[in-house]
């Protein structure tokens, strides 16, 4: 029970790695505000926390207002924030060329805009509930595709390496103005969630072939996921690796430079299932 008496906050907690991690928090004593813009995965969440605290908050991440109005709901019903998971994101497989305003913008509202709404309403939180014994979590949750970018991918990589970017600045600020938060930037290669099955697609594209392709790539499940998540922030690591694809992901940039993109477009050429 090491966060007995701790509040977590989780976003995007009503599927895959957010109700892996409110169930996992939930484990080990923690007090989970859980929010997510569909009730009813909410309510599943709850029921399979039955064991544990959860407070569910319907919320739209990609609303300003409401992220910092769920902020002051947190604070009066659970008292200030210790850990904070910006977990919650979206997909869009489509080309740069074919890709709508409409499709982009709805993704950067959320991947991005989330994050930071997240992080800017509860920091002041976090800042308050750490100790030097025991400091405040802040987890950002940007992608494999946060370190490498791929073919079909273009807004998805371009919000999770605006993500690794925000969060590796905030990580120094903390340690510079000597705030007891650490900061942490998830990178998960894919993961077994129902997030291709929920993603949007260009109009010249196969929305269930997209995500039958999706799902044949994914290798690592939400609770493991979770765990490494949990570890990683516990090991103070500024960089948490997910899966076995994670780590070769991260490892192809180091390895072949930019390099690696020209690389990868000529692998994709010649595999018919990669659009």
């Amino acid at each position: 029970m090491k966060y007995r008496n701790r509040v977590a906050v989780v976003t995007g907690a009503g599927s895959g790695i957010g109700r892996a991690l409110t169930y996992a928090l939930t484990q080990d004593g923690a007090h989970v505000a859980a929010s997510d813009i569909d009730k009813a995965n909410l309510a599943e969440t709850q029921a399979m926390c039955r064991s544990g605290q959860v407070t569910t908050y319907q919320v739209d991440v990609a609303d300003r207002d409401a992220v910092c109005g769920h902020a002051e709901d947190v604070r009066r019903d659970l008292g200030p924030a210790s850990m904070l998971f910006n977990n919650a994101g979206v997909d869009l497989f489509a080309s740069v060329a074919d890709m709508s305003w409409k499709d982009f913008d709805w993704l950067i509202g959320i991947n991005i805009g989330g994050v930071v709404s997240g992080t800017k309403a509860f920091l002041p939180q976090l800042i308050e509930s750490g100790t030097t014994d025991r400091p405040a979590r802040l987890v950002n949750l940007s992608s494999a595709f946060g370190l490498i970018a791929v073919p079909y991918q273009g807004a998805y990589s371009t919000s999770k390496f605006a993500v690794r970017g925000f969060t590796e600045a905030l990580r120094q600020e903390m340690i510079m103005e000597r705030h007891p938060v650490t900061v942490h930037c998830v990178h998960p290669g894919v993961v077994r969630t129902n997030f291709g099955a929920n993603m949007r697609t260009a109009a010249t594209e196969d929305p269930e072939q997209a995500a039958k392709y999706f799902s044949r790539l994914a290798l690592t499940s939400p609770e493991k996921a979770a765990r490494a998540i949990l570890r990683g922030a516990e090991k103070n690591r500024a960089r948490i690796l997910i899966g076995p694809d994670g780590r070769v992901m991260a490892a192809m940039p180091r390895l072949l430079g930019v390099g690696y993109a020209d690389l990868m477009a000529r692998a994709a050429r010649l595999n018919p299932n990669a659009r």
